[in-house]
């Protein structure tokens, strides 16, 4: 299933049951060009595997490598994106995408107790749970479990997320002490919401004439603090994230098939079929015409 944002980058969660509120994704890499994925963000928690390549994982301006094996508990509201970095084919990169009131409703003691400080730390962004430590074993049996659970669909299948989701958060409930903090996170949270009005700008304006000063006045910043802010998150100019996004839009209509090539350009705010040719190729290493027909 392809990743779906709203105007504001936030990722659109279709759970499939509003009382259950949470949604099990894989192989959407392989729906993505050269298998990574935008940054987006979402209100829920988030759990993702690396199966059978290395993943980069990033969350706000943190990069985490995943090996085979590895997961990662990303936290909500947190910027991320993926990007598979080894692998002859795409890794399904299974994960779960749920509320916290899946496990217990939000005026609850329990979720007061176990979910609200988890959510609520601003120096817990992420967790990565290695295959390599023992001591992640028991996470790691569950994460798997709940992929199972997901995949089989046995009888009261619910139940054992559930039950699953509760033993991950007792675990991090009982570490919550030795768990892994990043205390500078405070300080580019600030710069996390910067970020996200200048993506929402361009998410907003994509198809129009952007200029560099037009992305930085959508968060009241000097055009090099704008510059430096992107460099930070994406490793890029404004401009040349302005261009991505626009090559993803391009990607998206034409896998639909029902514009022309010369449609699709002016449609995601290219000038000419030419230009967006290029750009097209130089991103990806071949043809708007080829989308589909070739792989990473």
């Amino acid at each position: 299933m392809p990743i779906l944002l709203d105007h504001q980058l936030r990722e659109q969660i279709p759970h499939t049951d509003t009382d259950f509120a949470i949604s099990y994704f894989h192989d959407e890499l392989v729906t993505l060009p050269n298998w990574a994925g935008p940054m987006h963000w979402h209100p829920d928690f988030e759990i993702a595997t690396a199966v059978c390549g290395t993943l980069d994982y990033q969350v706000g301006h943190q990069h985490i490598t995943l090996h085979p094996g590895d997961s990662v508990f990303v936290n909500g509201n947190m910027l991320h994106g993926i990007r598979q970095l080894s692998g002859t084919d795409p890794d399904p990169m299974p994960n779960i995408v749920f509320s916290g009131s899946l496990i217990a409703p939000e005026t609850s003691l329990l979720f007061q107790k176990y979910i609200h400080p988890i959510a609520r730390c601003d120096s817990l962004p992420f967790i990565v749970f290695r295959k390599e430590n023992p001591g992640h074993n028991e996470v790691n049996g569950l994460i798997r479990d709940i992929y199972t659970q997901f995949t089989e669909k046995q009888s009261c299948y619910e139940m054992t997320i559930q039950r699953d989701l509760n033993r991950i958060f007792a675990y991090l409930h009982l570490h919550f002490a030795d768990l892994p903090k990043s205390e500078e996170i405070r300080v580019h949270m600030n710069s996390q919401i910067r970020f996200q009005k200048m993506l929402t700008y361009i998410s907003e304006h994509y198809t129009e004439a952007v200029t560099l000063e037009d992305i930085a006045q959508a968060a009241n910043i000097s055009r090099s603090e704008a510059g430096r802010c992107f460099h930070t998150y994406m490793g890029c100019s404004p401009i040349e994230a302005l261009i991505q996004y626009r090559l993803q839009a391009a990607c998206r209509l034409l896998n639909e098939k029902t514009q022309t090539l010369q449609q699709i350009s002016y449609a995601c705010g290219f000038n000419s079929v030419n230009y967006f040719s290029r750009q097209f190729k130089k991103t990806f290493g071949y043809a708007p015409s080829q989308m589909g027909t070739v792989g990473k």
